[in-house]
């Protein structure tokens, strides 16, 4: 994830978090890395004083609200939020990672494996949004985060509970992102059905197996005429083969027509076992695939006045006290902090395709087969260097060292200038 040093103008601090830097914006607001005092990092969106009035008051409290309601393994959670303060602000977890448009523009498409698994992942993700009565309604590449421990969907700022015909955009408006809306969603209908986070949905899985999104256009009145007319097809070029009948269905033009989100996970997984891997090995891969790790909070802020341990010959900390040690598999945690990429995981038999024993013929009688055929390659993490033993005492940077705060001006001064947003 890209980071661009604070500028002259920004806050250092809200809510008790300070602010490292600024990692995306919109048209309403700003987010920043922002740390906890107890230095839990946090994605701290910030509405832009230019805009700040009731109406967006009310939309950004609505989001704090149904956040609170929120809750599910890939959902990234809410940490706190002060919709009334003169700047409203809300602080979720924080995933390090690419989201999965910048992800695909950097490495391409995701084989067909690794987009059957994400597909499973969300889907499963978004029956748990649903299960609470709410639709995210804005789901887009840019809003799957491709984190350390697996996707997490975020900013749910236009969600609504389902089955509610009240909204708060002004009539005759129409919010979200076109590219990725269903026809319904587009022509302004009311209320809206689950089945509008299924196309959107699709329109994610078909940008992750493709590069492309169903419908694009230079002009944004094209593009909608394109969502909306049934006699126009959302166009699958580039999609594998195996996952055609999946998008087709999900990108229906008719929201009956599409399958619900326990059938998209079924058929996900069948295309899956379809290459001899269980769910929970692809999934594995996925991550070790997505994952993009490093020590992006060391470099906002210099390390200063690190003391030194003597090391024992083990490499460990002569000290007598166990320290944490990285252990190689990207969804876990540990206290080190590691070099870009991460160590190469260890190939284990369990990441491999679980081969039939005994092939069996249309009648169930066993065949003789030649020599297997090789499974579609996946792109394994580049390899790099182990990392350093751990170092006891050594702090990831001293917060409130006079050193420091003169660095952190230096670099907003001297890059803000350049920051792309």
């Amino acid at each position: 994830m890209h980071i661009a040093p604070l500028s002259p103008h920004d806050p250092t601090e809200l809510g008790g978090y300070e602010l490292l830097g600024r990692i995306g914006h919109g048209g309403m607001g700003q987010v920043y890395l922002g740390e906890s005092p107890g230095g839990e990092p946090a994605a701290v969106k910030v509405i832009k004083p230019s805009v700040v009035d009731s109406d967006t008051r009310l939309r950004f409290a609505q989001e704090v609200e149904i956040l609170k309601t929120i809750w599910g393994a890939r959902i990234a959670a809410l940490l706190d939020a002060d919709p009334e303060a003169d700047q409203p602000w809300l602080a979720t977890e924080y995933i390090e990672g690419l989201d999965l448009s910048r992800h695909v523009a950097s490495h391409g498409p995701l084989p067909s494996l690794l987009a059957a698994s994400l597909g499973a992942t969300l889907a499963e993700g978004l029956a748990t949004v649903h299960k609470q009565g709410l639709l995210h309604r804005d789901l887009k590449p840019a809003n799957v985060l491709l984190g350390p421990n697996g996707p997490k969907i975020i900013d749910f700022g236009l969600a609504v509970f389902a089955e509610s015909s009240v909204s708060l955009t002004a009539p005759n408006t129409v919010v979200g992102t076109p590219s990725c809306m269903p026809p319904e969603q587009a022509n302004g209908e009311k209320p809206l059905t689950p089945a509008v986070d299924v196309y959107a949905l699709g329109a994610v899985l078909l940008f992750a197996a493709s590069g492309h999104l169903p419908y694009q256009a230079a002009n944004i009145h094209v593009l909608f005429h394109q969502v909306t007319d049934p006699e126009t097809s959302p166009d699958l070029s580039g999609a594998p083969d195996e996952l055609v009948p999946l998008l087709t269905s999900m990108l229906a033009h008719q929201a009956q027509d599409r399958p619900a989100l326990d059938d998209v996970v079924q058929q996900c997984r069948a295309v899956i076992e379809a290459q001899g891997f269980k769910v929970a090995q692809a999934r594995r891969r996925l991550t070790s695939h997505t994952a993009t790790p490093t020590p992006i909070l060391d470099d906002l802020l210099p390390m200063t006045g690190a003391p030194t341990v003597p090391m024992a010959p083990t490499g460990m900390p002569d000290d007598g006290a166990a320290s944490a040690v990285p252990s190689g598999d990207p969804g876990t945690e540990s206290t080190l902090v590691l070099p870009p990429g991460g160590p190469e995981p260890t190939p284990t038999l369990i990441d491999h395709p679980v081969p039939d024993p005994e092939p069996r013929g249309a009648a169930g009688q066993a065949v003789a087969t030649g020599p297997e055929p090789a499974a579609e390659p996946i792109p394994a993490p580049s390899a790099t260097p182990a990392p350093g033993p751990p170092v006891k005492g050594r702090s990831r940077r001293s917060r409130h060292s006079v050193q420091a705060r003169i660095t952190a001006q230096r670099l907003r001064e001297v890059y803000a200038a350049g920051a792309t947003f």
